[in-house]
Formats: structure tokens, sequence, C-alpha cells
């Protein structure tokens, strides 16, 4: 079978390896790939918003299963492109994809279907919200509606920061026409975890769950990134927790779609904010998490493809998920000046290091190749990830291989994983 995956980060490189791993896959194409999925399969020069030029180079390659990866090319509806050109992808199509695009839309629907969330206001110009404001209880979370590739939420401890925030949304356009509409929400306490489920529009099938770093420094300090690393399982939930998100959560927004005309098929990624043993809805997703899957695969037992093909066939009634007892750790290592601005080009030592290394694999995210060598080529460039018999042991063969890796301005956070650590 010809796998062709959509993207060119450290999700789309643990996917290829994943894939790779079925003995029912023969050849891997990557869209556009970086210097990591370059190793595991053919890249291919198109970018992921050129939907035309994507659906051409399958259907004359004869591409038997299509994995999109990043939420943009969803977003614009290539799962709709690619279904009317009777191409197999897995994905949501763009109405179903709405769940993410449009936080806004996102949150009428929890509301109306009694999912548990946060409450919240939406605004579509900048007086209003501050208005609002004047008596908003703080603190608060102040999100940009549209698509900011994971940097849109800003937490607001004080009325000074929650203006500066509606000004940088919607007046400065810090995330140009995602901040046209903000929402405004209640701050929840607790921990978040991320549980990315998958879906053939009727069934429902968690994968493990997994807690995600977002923010860029130590002691989760600082701006939101896309993710600074991330660990599965996690001892937040309980299997009887688990199954309660499954009944109160995640089935009831599959259904909610469909009631809405808009059934979802592919990857649901539920993040949730647990506290006293419930979970609410803080967004979700309609991909792969990034840096939640390298861990999360690291993990699995099944075969990738034929879960994905059941989902693309409806059959995910039939399948049964496994687990190794391992944990998997996962460090993003970033450039210099990230979630900002950052270089690009620094050559990157070490990798070869790691190659052949038991448990331990240096998932490619922002990495090209340039006159024979890897450079970085984004603002979150590695995702070092391993495999321990408890969390402490991952941790401390995760850090182990990111001492071996060097460029100019390497940064990485130094707690990933800390808090399982103390919970165990």
């Amino acid at each position: 079978m010809k796998v062709l995956i959509i993207g060119a980060g450290g999700r789309e490189h643990a996917l290829a390896w994943k894939l790779s791993r079925s003995g029912r896959v023969g050849k891997i194409f990557i869209a556009p790939g970086n210097a990591g999925t370059a190793e595991i399969g053919e890249n291919v020069d198109i970018a992921v918003d050129d939907i035309p030029a994507l659906v051409k180079f399958a259907a004359s390659a004869k591409i038997d299963l299509t994995v999109v990866g990043p939420e943009l090319p969803l977003t614009l509806g290539i799962v709709d492109d690619f279904r009317a050109s009777n191409l197999k992808v897995f994905g949501p199509s763009k109405l179903a994809a709405e769940l993410e695009g449009s936080k806004a839309f996102c949150k009428d629907l929890l509301k109306k279907y009694n999912i548990p969330s946060a409450a919240y206001e939406k605004f579509t110009d900048a007086d209003s919200a501050k208005e609002y404001l004047k008596s908003a209880k703080l603190p608060l979370v102040i999100k940009a509606d549209g698509l900011a590739a994971g940097k849109g939420v800003i937490i607001c401890q004080t009325y000074e920061e929650a203006v500066a925030a509606v000004e940088q949304l919607m007046e400065e356009r810090a995330f140009g026409t995602a901040g046209e509409t903000i929402i405004v929400e209640e701050f929840l306490e607790g921990e978040e975890v991320s549980i990315l489920a998958i879906s053939d529009g009727t069934t429902v099938v968690p994968l493990a769950p997994a807690q995600d770093h977002k923010a860029i420094f130590n002691g989760d300090k600082g701006p939101n990134t896309g993710g600074m690393g991330a660990y599965s399982p996690t001892p937040l939930l309980t299997p009887a927790m688990e199954a309660d998100i499954l009944e109160n959560i995640l089935e009831p927004t599959i259904q909610a779609m469909e009631d809405e005309g808009r059934e979802y098929t592919g990857v649901l990624y539920a993040g949730l904010m647990i506290k006293d043993g419930f979970a609410k809805v803080l967004e979700f997703n309609c991909r792969f998490g990034d840096p939640e899957t390298q861990p999360v695969l690291m993990r699995m037992e099944n075969d990738l493809f034929e879960l994905l093909m059941a989902a693309t066939e409806e059959e995910l009634d039939e399948v049964s998920l496994s687990w190794t007892n391992a944990t998997a750790v996962c460090v993003v290592l970033a450039a210099k000046g990230y979630p900002g601005k950052y270089e690009k080009g620094s050559v990157i030592s070490g990798l070869d290091k790691l190659r052949g290394q038991k448990d331990t694999i240096a998932f490619h995210a922002g990495t090209a190749e340039k006159d024979g060598a890897v450079v970085t080529a984004g603002g979150r460039v590695l995702g070092i990830t391993a495999l321990g018999t408890s969390t402490a042991e991952a941790i401390t063969k995760a850090y182990k291989a990111v001492e071996a890796i060097e460029w100019d301005g390497v940064y990485f956070r130094t707690d990933i994983g800390a808090k399982a650590v103390q919970k165990a």
C-alpha cells in the first residue's frame, strides 16, 4: 500500500515512523516533509495548502491512503476535494473541521449540547470586549476565534493584561483574521490533559491520554507555544475518569456534530482541564496533536495503518487497542527566540549519536537538509522521545539524548514530565 502524509512537523515524522512499521505499507510519501521524514519515505515538494497539487499527486501516484497532519488544509476542505476525486483520506471534512477552525463555533456547540466547558462571551469589536472586561471576573482567558498555530490563547491575570490582549488580537491583528472574533472565557483551574480519539463518524476509539507542556518556560511560565514536550500515560486520569470522558464528552461531541449535519471522521483531539476528578473541555482540535502524537505512538502496539483504514471504512467498532506499559516522554528542542522571532539555518550536530538507539527517537519538526547537513528550519526543531519502564526512567533517557544534540541557540524546558513524577 502507498501512503501520503501531509505536513512537515514532528507529528508527521512520528506518523511516518509508525506507519512504516506496518506490514501493509510499502511506500510512504510526505508533503512537504522534513529532514527526518526523508529517511523514512520520499518527500514531495508540495505545500500543505496547495490542495489541487496534492490531489493531482495522490491520483497520479495511486495513493491508497492520505493522512492529513496539520489543521490548515483540513479547514480549507482538503478532505472534501480528495473524496470528490475518489481518493481515500483520513480526516474531517471542511464543515467538521470548523470545530477547530472556529472557537466560537466550538463553544456554541458545547453550550447547545450541554458538554462541560468554561463559561464564555464572544465579541466582534474591541470596544464591546473592553467594556465587558470592566466587570469580568479575573483571571480570565482571551482566545482568537480562528487558527493561530496554538498561540492564540492569552491568560490574563489583570484588567490591564486583558485590555492589552484584546488590542493585540483585534486591533494589532497579531494573528491576522483569526482575531476578528474573540472569546473571553472563564479561567478554569486544574491540570490539562490531552486525549486523542479516532472517530469513523459513529464509533469513538480514544488513544492513550497524554499531558502537554504549552508554556515556553519551566514551571508553565511565559507565553504559550505549540507545545514544548509531552508524556504518556498520565497519572492524572484513572480508568473510571477515562470512561467518563468518553461517555460525557467524546461520544456526545461526535453525536452533536452528526446532529448538526457535520459528520465527524478523523482525529478528535480533546484538550481538557481536570479538577477534582472531573473534566471540562478547553478546546477541540481536528488532527493529531503535536507533540502528544510522538509519545502516544511510541506506546501504541497496534498497526496504525489498519486503525486509520478502519476509521475511513467505518469499521472502528471492530478495533481494540493495546498499549505498552512503558511511559514515553518527548522533550521539544526549539530555536532561540521561539515562540517569537527565531533564526533558521543553524547546523544541528549529534543526531548520528541517536541513530539505532533502543527506545529513543529524534523526531524531526523544523528541520531541512542543506549541503549535506541537517539545519534548523522552524521554531520547534526536534522532539526527543524516549520509552522507559517508569516516567522517571523515560525522562532520564530523553534528557540524556538531548545532551547529545547541539546547535547555536538550542533551547528546551528542563522540567518535562516532572509533575507526573511527583504524583507517582
